[in-house]
């Protein structure tokens, strides 16, 4: 369903983060946290992978954004290499830190993005699952899933790709966050799907800014984010030129936020990469200011198609 956006409506914005591997990386992460706070995200997402050390991590990340900020964090959760009993235990211990959001995945196989999925056996099988378990749990969790406006890879079609998604709000799920794109006609596109197969939770465009081109093409290529021509020729011979390519970067994912504010949409997701330069300028951009609600949305008489 479309909604009229009012011009006065807050733009809301939310941000995700890595756990760190080291301190080095704990630092940068953590400059990067007190540099986006004042924007007073609606939350900010902590992932999640396969494997103890990375579960800790998570878990200390998340527990450290409890205890020193008052930032609503919301805890990844994957099916991988772990029981319905061991996933239910984490659920139940980020509860008792104060943890009332999380964002359930099914998660990427042991070759990463790309590669071949089994379920674990005694496990949950997918996020359908997950969400049930989690919502089992304590019903007044809130718990957002994925999307995917150029469908998951290992989809056959949009319409077994958007079903999977119906299934998962059925079971609970409140929103809904896209891999990142840079289409935005084929974000468009895939609301319009999932809005005619009766799904009417918030579809929240995930955004990236492009710190490394050559990293983000070999990332899309595994996860089946296209990336248009015009974006590759932006980038073009700035392998060498750092300054010029973060221009180019900020000035790509503003015009990118920008006509989608123009359409109506007035919540992102940033994958910030555990850096705060050029999310902290897009949001600026946006009208968000430190200590603030939310810009002001500019843009009048656009119709909101999330």
């Amino acid at each position: 369903m479309i909604q009229r956006r009012s011009r006065s409506a807050p733009f809301r914005v939310s941000f995700e983060f890595f756990p760190p591997k080291t301190a080095t990386m704990e630092e940068g992460l953590w400059t990067s946290i007190q540099r986006l706070a004042p924007l007073s995200p609606d939350f900010v997402s902590v992932t999640y992978g396969a494997g103890g050390s990375t579960r800790e991590r998570t878990h200390h990340t998340v527990k450290r954004l409890l205890a020193e900020t008052d930032l609503k964090p919301a805890a990844h959760l994957t099916c991988v290499d772990a029981t319905r009993e061991e996933v239910d235990e984490v659920v139940r211990q980020y509860r008792e830190t104060g943890v009332r959001h999380f964002v359930a995945l099914r998660g990427d196989g042991q070759a990463g993005a790309g590669g071949a999925y089994e379920a674990h056996p005694g496990g949950y099988r997918n996020a359908v699952d997950l969400t049930a378990g989690i919502k089992a749990i304590d019903p007044e969790i809130e718990v957002s899933v994925s999307a995917y406006p150029e469908k998951h890879p290992e989809s056959p079609d949009f319409a077994t790709d958007i079903d999977l998604l119906k299934r998962k709000v059925d079971n609970g799920a409140t929103r809904a966050i896209t891999q990142f794109f840079f289409d935005n006609d084929l974000f468009e596109r895939y609301v319009e799907r999932v809005r005619r197969a009766g799904i009417y939770v918030p579809i929240v465009p995930g955004i990236v800014p492009i710190h490394d081109f050559t990293k983000i093409a070999r990332f899309s290529a595994a996860t089946g984010a296209s990336i248009p021509l015009w974006l590759a020729e932006r980038f073009e011979g700035l392998e060498k030129d750092p300054q010029t390519h973060s221009h180019v970067a900020a000035a790509v994912c503003a015009e990118q936020v920008l006509d989608l504010a123009e359409r109506g949409i007035g919540d992102f997701h940033f994958y910030t990469m555990n850096r705060a330069d050029l999310v902290y300028s897009i949001c600026h951009i946006l009208g968000l200011r430190p200590g603030g609600t939310g810009g002001e949305n500019k843009v009048t008489e656009v119709e909101q198609a999330a």
